[in-house]
Formats: structure tokens, C-alpha cells, sequence
């Protein structure tokens, strides 16, 4: 039995959501045979709860099998100051804490160490060596290219370019890379890295959805709710945060355009985030009654949800990372769910494109986005067929099953390597 650690710092939420990449990797790997144990921090992201750990620097549980332990690290808010000490603080503990857990349990064969932030890839790496075992990291963010695109940092910066260099230097030393984004290796490529970065460890396994679990949700989980349930209007329904990154002012701007033309239609707003109250107060000025704000749900009724959309729509501000690819929960959740979508978010490598599965406006604006909607709206059964065939097609490529499959050759061509 080969033994697999995945390090993921934000990887808490799966333990408690009981789902989520790394718990489903971890699920099928072992029930294919594997020891599988995945480390996190003892916070959850975007709450304020902390697992306590007592007087230890760690805490072991298990969920559905899923063997965790969880590093303890300080609490924090936001994207400040706070936050960065919680993920210095967890890098720098996986280190005493995979000693002490070594002297109990099996060392590891292989290491995932999984981005947002690099430090997890470094720590990763680290421990590998220490432990003379490969280590795999995983790209699911470019840093600090991702910092370079949404904030006023330039490149020049001298704290950027000191990531630049950390990103290549966990790049050239990891035994294989695994992008979430499809990009990768043109990412590689443009950054002029092709020398010290070998194109045959870089490899590519996009997010997915749990086929099993989805359906489950979906036939048992449901709510009971006014506006879905109206078989009389056309619902474009949009699942997701709502905060400026969202840009969902336009989304407001083209449901007012749209109210005039087809009053059948109307948006369903299900999420929360810190502009809710902002744009709500902007549709009541507006005197718009088809763009209703639906709240935050458990995640368990979304796939329901989802299910009852004429459209599901796919948006976020757009940005020139998009080059790269998608890896975006949503998506495989709204191809799962089995309802047209529609998409004002042009990117390489796209997927609806790619399997012609959705609907792709060339540029994000109210009108590209009208268009769109409407050309739904008007489609014919015989239209609507072949997208959600080509939909089914798609999603059975990015069920977790067949993901996990992926990972386990990934993982085994690294060890052959070694």
C-alpha cells in the first residue's frame, strides 16, 4: 500500500463540507488501496472558526474515512497583515508536525502539495527532500502573477520579483507540477522558464464535480421555492460570490435592458458577498422587479438549485489571466446540472467551446450579453438537445472518478522517475 500526503492550507472546509478536490482525491485514491492522509490549517477560510488543538501544535480526525489533521495556525480576517502571519505560521509548522507525525504513523511514499499560496509548495518540497521522497505540487493559482493582475503592483516591484524567482525556483524543483488551468504550460512558456523546467513533469488536471454526490444532493435536497418552481418566466440564475471581482453591476445593467424587451425573463441572484446590499439598493431605485437576491445557501442544495435554471450563468470579471484557462468550481457544477449556460467570459482553452457545450459571447458587455440570453430564450427544444448532450459528454471527463484516475498515473510516473 503506497502512502500519499496531500498538504492543502485551505483544505479545512472539505473536512466539513464533506466534499471539495482534495477530499474526493483522497476518497478514490483510497478506495483504490492507497494511505491517504491530507494536512490543512486549523482555521477555516472565510469563517471565523479554529479547530482548537488544545496544548498540541496539531489534531487528528477522520471524516468519511478521510484521515486529517489539522496544524494549528492563528486566526485572521480578511487579505491583511492577519492573514499572512496564519499562512507563515502554517508553513512553518508543517515541519515540527509531519516529524512528530511520522513517529506514529507511516512516512509518506510521494507528497501533493497544493498551492493557493506557494509557501504549502516550498514546505512540500522541503519535507520531500527531508524525507527523500518526491514531491508533486499543484498550480491552482499563478503567484504572483494573479497579485500583478489585480492590484497596482507592478512587475518591477522588488517583493514581485523576489516571487517571480520563488515561483520558478519551486517550479525547476519539484519532481512533477499538476496546473489546474489548462495553460500551463504556455504559462511556462511566455515566462521564458523552458530551460530549468522540463515540459514532460508539467501536466494538467482541471476541478471537477462528484457525479454521485451531485445527483444525490439534487434528488435530496431540495427546497421549496416560489420562483423556481414558476414554470411562467424564463430563469437565468447566477450561483456565486458578490463582490466587485463578481462585476455583477453589469448583470443588473443588462437585466434592466432585457425587463423592456422580454418580461418573462428574470435573474436569480443566489450568493452573498459585500456588494449585495449595494446593488440591491440599486435595483429598487431602478424599479426593477426581474432581478430577485435570493441569499446564501448550503452548498448541498445548490446542485437542486441549479437543476430548475433555464440558464446558468457563468460570469466574473474578466482579466488577462483568463489566457490561461478555467478552473472554476462553478463550471462543473452548472454541466452537471444539465441547463444551457451561458458565458461572458472568453478564455483560452474553453471548455463549452471546446465540447460545444454552452454559449460564449466574444466580449463582456450588456449587449454581448443580451444576445446571448435571448438566443436561449428563443431556441428550440431540438437546439437545447444537442447542447446538453454535448454537456453530458463533457462532465463524464471531469467527474472526480476519472480525475482521481489521472492523478494516480501522475503519481506513479513521478515515483518511477525518482
Amino acid at each position: 500500500m503506497k502512502t500519499i500526503w496531500i498538504m492543502n492550507h485551505y483544505a479545512t472546509d472539505t473536512f466539513f463540507d464533506r466534499g471539495g478536490r482534495h477530499y474526493y482525491f483522497a476518497k478514490y485514491l483510497i478506495k483504490k488501496g492507497y494511505d491517504v492522509t491530507i494536512f490543512c490549517a486549523s482555521t477555516v477560510h472565510n469563517t471565523d472558526k479554529n479547530i482548537d488543538t488544545g496544548e498540541k501544535k496539531y489534531k487528528e480526525d477522520t471524516v468519511d474515512g478521510i484521515p486529517y489533521v489539522f496544524v494549528k495556525t492563528p486566526s485572521y480576517q480578511g487579505n491583511g497583515i492577519s492573514r499572512i502571519k496564519n499562512m507563515i505560521s502554517f508553513y512553518i509548522q508543517l515541519f515540527p508536525v509531519t516529524k512528530k507525525f511520522i513517529k506514529k504513523n507511516k512516512r509518506p511514499d510521494i507528497i501533493l502539495a497544493s498551492s493557493v499560496h506557494p509557501l504549502t509548495l516550498l514546505a512540500g518540497i522541503w519535507i520531500g527532500k527531508r524525507l527523500q521522497v518526491p514531491c508533486v505540487c499543484e498550480l491552482r493559482d499563478l503567484w504572483p502573477e494573479a497579485i500583478v493582475k489585480f492590484s497596482n503592483l507592478s512587475k518591477k516591484n522588488l517583493i514581485i520579483q523576489f516571487l517571480y524567482r520563488m515561483e520558478k525556483w519551486i517550479y525547476k524543483k519539484a519532481d512533477a507540477l499538476i496546473f489546474t488551468m489548462a495553460g500551463g504550460k504556455q504559462y511556462i512558456k511566455e515566462q521564458g522558464w523552458t530551460k530549468d523546467i522540463t515540459p514532460q513533469k508539467i501536466y494538467y488536471i482541471n476541478n471537477g464535480v462528484d457525479l454521485d454526490t451531485f445527483e444525490y444532493n439534487k434528488e435530496h435536497f431540495q427546497i421549496c421555492e416560489k420562483d423556481l418552481d414558476n414554470e411562467k418566466i424564463f430563469k437565468v440564475l447566477y450561483a456565486g460570490s458578490i463582490r466587485k471581482v463578481n462585476n455583477l453591476g453589469m448583470i443588473v445593467e443588462c437585466a434592466r435592458e432585457l425587463e423592456k424587451k422580454e418580461p418573462k425573463i428574470k435573474f436569480l441572484i443566489w450568493g452573498d458577498g459585500d456588494e449585495r446590499e449595494e446593488l440591491k439598493r440599486k435595483c429598487k431605485e431602478l424599479q426593477l422587479n426581474n432581478i430577485i437576491f435570493k441569499g446564501k445557501v448550503e452548498k448541498k442544495y445548490i446542485p437542486y438549485i441549479l437543476s430548475k435554471a433555464d440558464i446558468n450563468l457563468l460570469h466574473w470579471q474578466k482579466t488577462d489571466l483568463n489566457r490561461y484557462g478555467c478552473s472554476l468550481n462553478k463550471l462543473f457544477e452548472y454541466l452537471a446540472a444539465k441547463r444551457i449556460i451561458v458565458s461572458d467570459v472568453k478564455m483560452g482553452y474553453d471548455l463549452l467551446e471546446e465540447y460545444q457545450c454552452g454559449i460564449v459571447t466574444e466580449k463582456q458587455n450588456e449587449e454581448e450579453l443580451q444576445k446571448a440570453i435571448l438566443k436561449c430564450f428563443f431556441m428550440t427544444e431540438e437546439e437545447r438537445s444537442v447542447y446538453l448532450s454535448n454537456m453530458q459528454k463533457c462532465i463524464e471527463n471531469y467527474d472526480f472518478k476519472v480525475l482521481t484516475d489521472k492523478l494516480e498515473k501522475i503519481l506513479k510516473d513521478t515515483e518511477r522517475r525518482k
